[in-house]
């Protein structure tokens, strides 16, 4: 995150997101897969290559490499020259019958687009208790209070004789998937490929 000044010199927290550029990769058909969408690639991965082309390697070992030999005819039957680091699915639309693999998505495309839609995995919290994970008040920290961070009554005494379903209690906190909406796009910066949204994403 950053921060910018509008026309009026107000100061606008903003967070930078690079935008491509994310090759087409494939394309999902109805015929063969049952439902119509474009595999797009982001970010630079290194390649597979065989071991006879390095002299600095060792004889019978394998290159060092960050994906497999099937991934690696994926992206070369697709025509990339280089390899991508991210692999992701967007559903196409009627009016997108003209995508075909190959053509390259570029942050250009944000063009007049006021508000997007943002969606990642949160911050990891790790095992937290309920006052973190859900804001629970507590109990008392002063005249004699015992239950100062503790999670309170759980269940019923008698029926129905176990914690429902849903029960807000400690565990793991966050690297879950969220989508933010409606954020305003600020400013959108071609040569480097970023786009600034107001405030912050997951």
């Amino acid at each position: 995150m950053t921060q910018i000044f509008d026309e009026n010199g107000k100061r606008v927290c903003v967070t930078v997101i690079e935008v491509g550029p994310c090759p087409v990769v494939q394309l999902k058909t109805p015929e063969r897969d049952g439902y119509t969408a474009a595999q797009l690639g982001f970010g630079e991965q290194k390649m597979w290559k065989d071991p006879s082309e390095d002299a600095d390697l060792h004889e019978g070992r394998k290159a060092r490499n960050r994906i497999t030999k099937a991934e690696g005819g994926h992206l070369k039957k697709a025509g990339l020259e280089k390899a991508v680091r991210v692999l992701k699915e967007f559903a196409l639309e009627e009016s997108d019958k003209d995508v075909k693999v190959g053509d390259v998505v570029t942050v250009k495309n944000f063009e007049g687009v006021k508000y997007v839609d943002v969606t990642g995995v949160t911050k990891g919290r790790g095992f937290a208790g309920v006052i973190r994970r859900y804001g629970f008040a507590g109990g008392n920290m002063t005249h004699g209070g015992h239950s100062k961070r503790r999670t309170g009554g759980l269940a019923a005494r008698d029926l129905p004789g176990w914690i429902e379903k849903g029960k807000k209690m400690p565990g793991h906190m966050g690297a879950v998937n969220r989508t933010a909406v409606n954020l305003e796009v600020v400013k959108i910066l071609e040569e480097d490929n970023a786009i600034l949204i107001k405030g912050s994403i997951p």
